[in-house]
């Protein structure tokens, strides 16, 4: 566990690439790991399977949460799961996003509304889609916490300007889904630093005219 997240949440950040209409980037992910000292949900599988798998320890992996399905969100689930046999989920919206780095591989449908469960802790799916089509986030009020993966981040929305993805598409299911939430609910993201929809929330018409 990452000092600071608190007893129920961990995280990790690995490091690899992010490659899409021909270009890659350098980035550093977050992977959330979420529940108890028995078991826990992994959220976001990213670059480094064995880094992931040595957070986990001896908990048991309830499930492998994909927030959407690009390469660098998805490329250890498979290894992941795997080593510890736990299901890889992801929204059947983002099949072709999976298919060109996992092709022929299965994995577990995600449903909009669905709840996850690891060591008391539960984690309702959010359809999000936007930054891609099958984008979710996953909503712990117990914990006042919400898993944004690319949806939302600390000053704006995910990138919009790629294939598979809208603005105004992502804008509306921040809008309609997230900032709906309690103020004081912690955003915590797929790259970088977390944030509060309280934060975030009075931003929304500066991100309109900005337009990405």
């Amino acid at each position: 566990m990452t000092a600071g997240e608190g007893a129920a949440i961990g995280r990790v950040v690995t490091s690899g690439t992010f490659s899409l209409d021909g270009g890659t980037w350098e980035v550093d992910n977050n992977v959330w790991l979420v529940g108890s000292g028995d078991e826990v949900v992994v959220i976001d599988a990213a670059h480094d399977a064995e880094a992931i798998a040595a957070a986990v320890g001896d908990r048991t992996v309830r499930a492998i949460v994909c927030t959407h399905g690009h390469d660098d969100h998805v490329g250890a689930a498979p290894a992941l799961a795997a080593r510890t046999g736990a299901p890889v989920m992801l929204h059947p919206a983002d099949q072709v996003l999976w298919d060109m780095v996992h092709p022929g591989t299965p994995y577990t449908p995600l449903a909009d509304g669905q709840v996850i469960s690891a060591g008391g802790v539960e984690l309702t799916v959010m359809h999000t889609p936007g930054h891609a089509p099958g984008a979710v986030c996953l909503y712990a009020p117990a914990l006042g916490t919400v898993f944004t993966g690319d949806t939302l981040f600390r000053g704006g929305p995910g990138a919009t300007g790629r294939s598979f993805s809208s603005f105004e598409t992502i804008v509306e299911s921040i809008r309609g889904r997230l900032l709906t939430l309690p103020p004081e609910t912690v955003v915590r993201t797929g790259h970088g630093d977390s944030t509060t929809i309280g934060e975030e929330a009075p931003h929304l018409e500066e991100w309109l005219a900005r337009g990405h």
